[in-house]
């Protein structure tokens, strides 16, 4: 690449922060929530001086006020295949495969993100990104009809489009080709007021599922929501309402705990925003909502098949929307999960880093003698993912459904998973993210000159 490119990495950084101002311009909300999460991250960093010293020893702490996911949902496999090509101008790379449909809603999804450790530490920024699965639309004609209004619309400029050619043929762009494609490339994901049916239509389609009408009727699949990370979940969830916010009834994912795991998720509700259909009509369509999240440990297979077994068995008796007696009940089948970063190492649960101890710099032994000596520091791997049932747990709550949490959400016909169908949409195969953490332990060690044994 020429020294006259300017770097995917500073590329994506310009364009989560230009997406995250463009976003709060447009939903208020999002600045009080983005006040109430640093404020929350603040007294918890005063509070917990252990938690800030072993961010700031995993190179987290830089990063935290800049971490955003955002979630975006398309139509066609043109559309999906385009935003893949985008997102690699800035670094962003398909990781994962989630089925959205087995918990009733039509659409299958990946997360372009950045997979580098140095990448990762310049800017995390995510986009949960869904395509619609129009099979999934029972009645034939509605679903050819969604189809053919897909068919006729571009969510992308000319520019946006010249300018990912420009990256591919030239491998790189230069600091104001960079400036023009955020700037272009946020027209796909900004909010437009004029729907591109008429009020018919949209109905009928809104009749099948909600989420039909947010993806085929509206040019471009805007930013549904940006989610910055908190160090304290719970206590964001409780002074939401303090804020004017009105949060979803349950956190999703696993408890609160002193090692945390994963990923826990929480939103305030969608807003009803002034829409115009085609025949001059007007109407309120629900789409844009606030969404906060806390990260935990990358589980791996092993502690992964205890995560879904366990939260399987909590929602078998889920007890209600009452977010305190749901996170008791959580909490009460969750002791079977080792809660100490040692156990969960040593019992394969999790991913960790492995690190010298300041003022080491030649190492030889066994991994556990060094690790007890202190010699050798253990870090644990940051979930970068998301949870199939916990993002669809969110969807459900903003579309007016009931959280996966609890109770039975309305549903489109549930699909089978299909990956194949998907990654054919994408024009590419999508990393699998367990993978992904495992080559990254793998090679802490290796730096090291050391291995499990």
């Amino acid at each position: 690449m020429s020294s006259a490119f300017v770097s995917s990495d500073e590329i994506r950084d310009r364009f989560s922060r230009a997406m995250s101002a463009m976003y709060q311009a447009e939903v208020p909300q999002y600045g009080a929530l983005l006040e109430l999460v640093e404020t929350v991250n603040r007294e918890t960093l005063d509070a917990q001086p252990e938690l800030k010293a072993s961010l700031e020893a995993r190179g987290e702490l830089e990063r935290l006020n800049v971490e955003r996911h955002g979630a975006i949902r398309v139509g066609t496999a043109e559309e999906l295949s385009t935003l893949r090509r985008l997102f690699a101008v800035m670094g962003m790379y398909p990781v994962g495969y989630y089925d959205l449909s087995e918990a009733g809603v039509p659409v299958h999804s990946t997360a372009f993100r950045p997979v580098s450790d140095a990448a990762l530490a310049r800017n995390p920024f995510r986009l949960f990104t869904s395509l619609l699965r129009l099979e999934l639309i029972e009645d034939p004609s509605l679903r050819q009809r969604a189809a053919e209004i897909l068919a006729r619309r571009d969510i992308f400029t000319p520019e946006t489009r010249e300018l990912i050619t420009c990256f591919e043929s030239e491998g790189g762009l230069t600091s104001n080709q960079a400036d023009r494609f955020v700037a272009e490339a946020l027209e796909t994901f900004r909010w437009h007021q004029h729907a591109t049916v008429d009020r018919a239509t949209y109905d009928e389609l809104h009749a099948a599922h909600r989420l039909i009408a947010d993806v085929v009727c509206f040019r471009g699949p805007h930013i549904n929501h940006l989610t910055p990370r908190t160090l304290d979940i719970d206590e964001v969830q409780r002074r939401m309402p303090e804020a004017g916010m009105s949060p979803k009834a349950v956190i999703e994912g696993p408890p609160s705990r002193q090692c945390p795991i994963l990923l826990r998720q929480t939103s305030f509700k969608a807003l009803e925003e002034l829409t115009r259909f085609r025949d001059e009509e007007q109407g309120r369509h629900t789409a844009r909502f606030g969404e906060i999240e806390q990260r935990g440990v990358a589980l791996t297979t092993a502690g992964r098949r205890l995560y879904d077994q366990l939260l399987n068995e909590a929602r078998q008796a889920a007890p209600g929307t009452d977010n305190a007696a749901h996170q008791a009940h959580l909490t009460d089948v969750f002791t079977a999960f080792p809660d100490d970063d040692v156990c969960l190492r040593r019992e394969g649960l999790a991913f960790f880093e492995y690190r010298l101890a300041e003022g080491e710099s030649r190492i030889e032994g066994k991994l556990e003698e060094l690790l007890a000596a202190g010699r050798v520091i253990a870090d644990p791997i940051t979930y970068e993912d998301f949870l199939p049932v916990s993002a669809a747990g969110i969807f459900q709550s903003n579309l007016g459904g009931q959280s996966s949490s609890g109770g039975k959400e309305g549903r489109v016909g549930q699909g089978n998973a299909n990956r194949e169908a998907f990654e054919s949409a994408l024009g590419a195969e999508v990393a699998d993210e367990l993978a992904l953490y495992a080559e990254r332990q793998a090679a802490s060690l290796k730096a090291l000159g050391l291995n499990r044994g």
